[in-house]
C-alpha cells in the first residue's frame, strides 16, 4: 500500500518524533511504500492570504500553488497523521495545510448550484491518526475530540465509502511516564502492523 505520512510537530526530540518514527519502521517492516511529509522540517506556510482565498473555489488543481503537496496526496492509498493535540484539535500547521492543500478541484469538486460536493479523495482506503494529547481521555470525551472529527469525519468523507480509520492517542501526555510510552509505541507497532 501506498503510505503518506503527514507529520505536524516543531521539536525534533519531541514524543511525536518517536512515534513518527515507529510508524514509518513498522509500515515499511510491512511491505508498504511510504512517503513522508513533514510540515515543520519543510516550513510549510499554513496561512492562506488574501488572494489565495479569493481564487480558492475557481482556481483549476493544475494552477493550484501546491503541486508537490497534490501529488502526494493523489499518489497515497493511505493517509497516516501524527501530531499532538492542542487546545483539543490539531495544530495550526496542520490545519492550515487541510485548509490550503485539501481543496476544490484537489480533495473535492464543488457542485452547480445546490447539489453535494463529490469526494476527489476515493483512492484513500484508510485513515490513520496517531496523536498525544495533555488532557485525560474523558475529558477529551467530554470536549467532543474536534481533532479526531475533523480528520476521521470531515477528511474521510471525501474518501473511499468504505474508507477505513484508526485513531491512538496518548492521553495526559504531560505526566507521561517511560512506561506509558513505551506502551503506547507498542500499541502503535501493533495496530499499524495489521494495516
Amino acid at each position: 500500500m501506498r503510505v503518506l505520512l503527514v507529520y505536524c510537530h516543531p521539536v525534533p526530540e519531541s514524543f511525536c518524533a518517536s512515534v513518527r518514527d515507529e510508524a514509518l519502521r513498522t509500515l515499511a517492516a510491512g511491505g508498504h511504500e511510504v512517503r513522508l511529509l513533514d510540515l515543520y522540517a519543510e516550513n510549510f506556510d499554513p496561512v492562506m492570504r488574501a488572494e489565495e482565498r479569493r481564487r480558492y473555489n475557481d482556481l483549476p488543481a493544475e494552477h493550484h500553488a501546491l503541486q508537490d503537496h497534490i501529488a502526494h496526496l493523489r499518489w497515497a492509498e493511505a493517509l497516516v497523521f501524527v501530531y499532538p493535540t492542542w487546545w483539543y484539535g490539531l495544530p495550526a500547521m496542520l490545519k492550515g495545510w487541510l485548509d490550503r492543500v485539501w481543496a476544490p478541484g484537489v480533495a473535492f469538486a464543488l457542485p452547480d448550484g445546490k447539489g453535494k460536493i463529490k469526494p476527489l479523495m476515493t483512492h484513500v482506503t484508510r485513515l490513520v491518526v496517531l496523536t498525544t494529547c495533555g488532557a485525560p481521555g474523558w475529558w477529551s470525551h467530554v470536549i467532543g475530540h474536534p481533532g479526531r472529527k475533523t480528520i476521521l469525519r470531515g477528511i474521510r468523507a471525501l474518501c473511499a465509502p468504505r474508507c477505513r480509520t484508526l485513531f491512538l492517542a496518548h492521553y495526559l501526555m504531560d505526566s507521561s511516564t517511560v512506561e506509558t510510552r513505551r506502551a503506547f509505541l507498542e500499541k502503535v507497532r501493533r495496530k499499524l502492523a495489521k494495516l
